[in-house]
């Protein structure tokens, strides 16, 4: 049966609003193709001449040409982003984060996706073990890049293991496959302790090296571990000292990779400096943070933007003298607190007379050695801020909200947490920029 394609959106001014298009039309094909797949449709877009059939809500079925630039798209959405059935995850990974989830949130926070669709259109990471010859086929075919792939290990057996899965360790082949076509890859090995640190950490950035430079970056990650690991895998936190070794190894091998191919390649996510307490890499080092999404170089960047804005503001009065002498504060994790303080004491040194007080949210909803903002509660976030004295407004940072909508991980509206804390609201966009403009207001 041949999948519908529902368009749900036109974007404004595009080629698909000029040519009359609406919500609930139907694609049927391009080019005379059939879509399975948004690969497929992907692919088909770079033609500069189409020829599109569109089937309209009464049946009727539209032709359309178009002649239009190579990479400019139609300005379709459609009702499922994948144009298919999304991919659940057949591992049962150790270290799974989703597994450490307590009951009673909403449906789709316990989907776990494994879809290298997703990997192309979104960022995410995938295992390669749900993906067949016929993807790897087609992702060479259309130049579809980059991969994202949660490497873990590259020693098989060892692999097998960690993913629960005894196909584990063959799918990594297909890393050479798509390295020998030439496509662009980024890797992401999870570290759990005594597991696939060590010499398993050594060995796996080693041979990971090998594919540069299509293998553009590499990511090491500490295991997130929740109060909810009751029944699974026996992990444990890494310590101090733990993370001093971890950096050591990944500063070694940044060296080598900095004198053979001038680039630093693998790259240690912020948790790792701020568990050793050493500094942060300055900004050249993360080559041109191609892992944000991993928490890579994320402070580093939004501190770099951050004082970039100030200075620029200090040298030439920006409109923001209204700022001075006011009240606020901003709540986040406790990873991003110390940098956060930092960042409020520069401000208010230009700004004299404005005070700002950082407040770091302790995650009780998933347990204390989770420390990252993104998967705060609002629930935690009221209990801990309720009677505090919160100024004018209270400044949250977006990551702490679901993609695309007003929500927090428990459901909870940013609407429900100022009515609990009697307080305005500003949900601060991501970049360094971003968050000088909130606190002066803007």
């Amino acid at each position: 049966m041949d999948k519908k394609h529902v368009i749900d959106k036109i974007e404004p001014g595009s080629i698909a609003e000029e040519l009359e298009l609406v919500p609930g039309d139907i694609l049927v094909s391009i080019n005379g193709s059939r879509i399975g797949d948004v690969f497929d449709y992907r692919y088909l877009m770079h033609d500069e001449y189409l020829m599109v059939v569109v089937q309209k809500a009464d049946g009727e079925e539209w032709e359309l040409e178009i002649e239009k630039d190579y990479d400019e798209d139609l300005g379709i959405v459609f009702e499922n982003g994948l144009m298919d059935e999304y991919r659940s995850c057949c591992n049962h990974c150790i270290f799974c984060f989703i597994d450490q989830m307590p009951e009673g949130l909403r449906e789709t926070l316990y989907f776990k996706d494994d879809d290298a669709r997703l990997s192309f259109l979104q960022g995410n990471y995938v295992t390669l073990t749900n993906l067949s010859e016929d993807d790897i086929g087609r992702i060479i075919a259309y130049r579809l890049a980059p991969i994202n792939i949660s490497v873990q290990t590259t020693n098989p057996t060892l692999r097998c293991k960690m993913l629960n899965n005894r196909f584990a360790g063959e799918a990594l082949k297909k890393i050479d496959r798509l390295s020998e076509a030439g496509i662009a890859m980024n890797g992401q090995i999870v570290l759990c302790k005594g597991i696939n640190d060590g010499e398993e950490l050594d060995r796996s950035i080693g041979d990971l090296m090998k594919y540069l430079p299509y293998m553009e970056s590499v990511s090491v990650v500490p295991v997130g571990l929740t109060k909810y690991r009751k029944g699974l895998y026996p992990l444990e936190p890494f310590s101090k000292e733990d993370a001093k070794k971890v950096l050591a190894l990944i500063h070694r091998w940044q060296n080598v990779c900095m004198e053979c191919n001038g680039t630093h390649f693998v790259h240690a996510s912020d948790e790792w400096y701020l568990l050793a307490d050493e500094e942060l890499p300055p900004g050249e080092n993360y080559d041109g943070y191609l892992q944000l999404e991993n928490g890579v170089g994320m402070l580093r960047l939004l501190i770099d933007e951050f004082m970039e804005a100030l200075r620029e503001c200090a040298k030439a009065p920006c409109g923001v003298e209204a700022a001075r002498g006011r009240r606020f504060s901003l709540a986040t994790g406790f990873l991003a607190a110390p940098f956060l303080k930092k960042l409020a004491k520069e401000y208010e040194d230009v700004f004299p007379g404005t005070e700002i007080t950082v407040y770091p949210i302790r995650n009780d909803f998933f347990g204390e050695q989770i420390t990252v903002a993104g998967l705060l509660t609002g629930r935690d976030i009221a209990a801990q801020l309720k009677g505090r004295d919160l100024g004018e407004r209270l400044l949250l940072p977006c990551s702490m909200l679901k993609e695309g909508e007003d929500v927090f991980l428990d459901d909870m509206t940013p609407a429900e947490l100022k009515m609990a804390l009697q307080v305005e609201i500003d949900i601060v966009k991501s970049s360094g920029r971003d968050l000088f403009l909130s606190m002066c207001g803007g």
